[in-house]
Formats: C-alpha cells, structure tokens, sequence
C-alpha cells in the first residue's frame, strides 16, 4: 500500500483526545448507574435471607434459586403471571386495531372539523387517569363486568397517544400511493390493509411495545376491578406479596425478576422497530 491509500484511511479515524476520553467514562459510570438496580434486583432475588441492610455483592455468597420456589409455592404466581399475559396481549391487539383505524381515518379522510376533532382527541391525554376511576367503576358495574377479565380490557383499548402516533407515520406515505391505488379500483379497505399498515409497521411495533408496557405495570385499575385474588395481575400480585413478606426481600425481589423478564424480551426483540417508529414519527 501506498501512502497515498493509507493517509485518507488514517484521515478517517477518529483523533483519541481527552475531551472523548472523559466522554466515555462519563457515558460509563452512567450506564453503571442505571444497571446497577437491576444487577442488585437479579443478586438479591438468589440470596436467600438476604434484606435491604445486607450490603450489595455482585457475586452472592451462596446463590440459591429457593427464593423463586417459596414465590411460586406460596403465590399462585403462575396464574398471576397468565392473567397479566391475557390481559395486555389482547389489550394491545385492541389497542392497535382502533389506534390505526383511527389514525387512518384522521390522517387520509378528509371532513368538515377534522383537525379540531383530532385536536379534541389529543387533550384527552391530560386528564388523569385517577379522576375517570369512579365514572369507570360505575359504568363496569352497570355493564356487570365487575371482576372480569373484560372489566379490566375495556378501558385499555383506545389509546389518544397511539392514534397520535400512528397518524403521524400514516402522514408520511405519500398520497401518490392512495391515487394509483384508486385507480386500480381499490377503496379504503384496500388501501389501509395492504398499503398503509405494511408501510408503517415500525410506528405498529413501537405502539405494540408501549401499548403491552403499560398495560402489564398497571396497578390502580386492576386492584380496583378484579377482587378475586386469582384474577390478579403482577404489578397486584407483587404488591400483595410486599405487604405478607415485608422482611423477605429475597421473595420480593424473585417476583420482581419474574414480572421484569417478559418486558425485556419484548423490548429486546422490538428494540430496531422501537428506533425506526419513533424515527418516522418525528418524536424526540
């Protein structure tokens, strides 16, 4: 190689200087910081006996998995676990069939008072959950849906933030793709279903992620809805078994690895369409 070919590729990388240094430890003892309450959640959950004046190790003494069989043999924990899974996949299935029919409606449906309406919609964000409990209450209870599975979905399947979000993807396919569609005969029905959902999969995926999230560390509205203790979600569940086991962590710390576990996978394997959706979105 000449030095003509090496000097461009040494031009190209990037000078070490103190400022990028300190840049790195910085992002570092960061990152350690963030990890940290999870490493000591993961080593606490199999130190048996172990309480919060325990100092923290990073490697236990004597690991044992006995906290997770007193969780499971104590708790019906593996019902716990199936309720919550019932309850947010379909909540999020709901949630993504309305937000994206609406978002369509809002986005490629022209009419008389459309952008207020939208507007209308969004405000809905700010009233606070906590103030809709009674009236919510109220109304399972005329519907007779007190301690149901149904009780807990209804209010979960629409979403002002997911029509907000899949409506700003939706703005970004261009309409020439609506107008040779037409042409070729196709209506709305076409359209949306094999045009516009393939087309923003990625604002679908961040929905699907956000949507499952809230939905399984809920706490108000199923403690307030399902009364049988096994129709409890985890967040529930895990509440409950603070209050019994109050001096042991070990147990409490087990279910909270338990109720963790399904969340990180899923945000593991949706991480791309997480960026790529929020990317496309335009939101910061």
């Amino acid at each position: 190689m000449t030095e003509a070919t090496i000097a461009p590729a040494a031009r190209r990388r990037p000078r070490i200087t103190l400022g990028r240094v300190l840049l790195y430890v910085l992002l570092a003892v960061g990152a350690l910081i963030m990890v940290f309450p999870f490493i000591w959640t993961i080593v606490t959950s199999i130190t048996p006996g172990a309480t919060l004046t325990t100092t923290p190790r990073l490697i236990p003494e004597n690991p044992s998995l006995s906290p997770y069989l007193e969780l499971f043999s104590r708790v019906p924990f593996g019902r716990v676990i199936l309720n919550s899974l019932l309850i947010a996949v379909v909540s999020t299935l709901l949630q993504l069939v309305t937000s994206a029919m609406a978002a369509y409606v809002f986005a490629r449906m022209p009419f008389r008072g459309r952008g207020a309406i939208f507007v209308l919609y969004l405000a809905t964000m700010m009233i606070p959950f906590q103030v809709l409990i009674v009236p919510l209450f109220a109304e399972m209870k005329t519907l007779g849906l007190i301690n149901t599975y149904l009780g807990a979905i209804l209010p979960t399947i629409a979403s002002a933030f997911g029509v907000f979000l899949l409506r700003q993807a939706m703005s970004t396919v261009p309409y020439d793709l609506d107008q040779a569609a037409t042409l070729d005969g196709a209506g709305h029905f076409r359209i949306f279903f094999q045009i516009m959902l393939p087309l923003v999969r990625p604002a679908l995926a961040t929905l699907a992620v956000f949507a499952f999230l809230n939905t399984w560390n809920s706490f108000l509205w199923p403690l307030i809805i399902l009364r049988d203790p096994l129709m409890q979600t985890l967040p529930v569940a895990l509440s409950s078994l603070q209050g019994q086991y109050s001096t042991q962590w070990d147990v409490l710390m087990a279910g909270s690895v338990v109720s963790i576990i399904p969340m990180f996978a899923l945000y593991v394997f949706a991480q791309k369409y997480i960026v790529q959706g929020v990317a496309g979105t335009g939101l910061k």
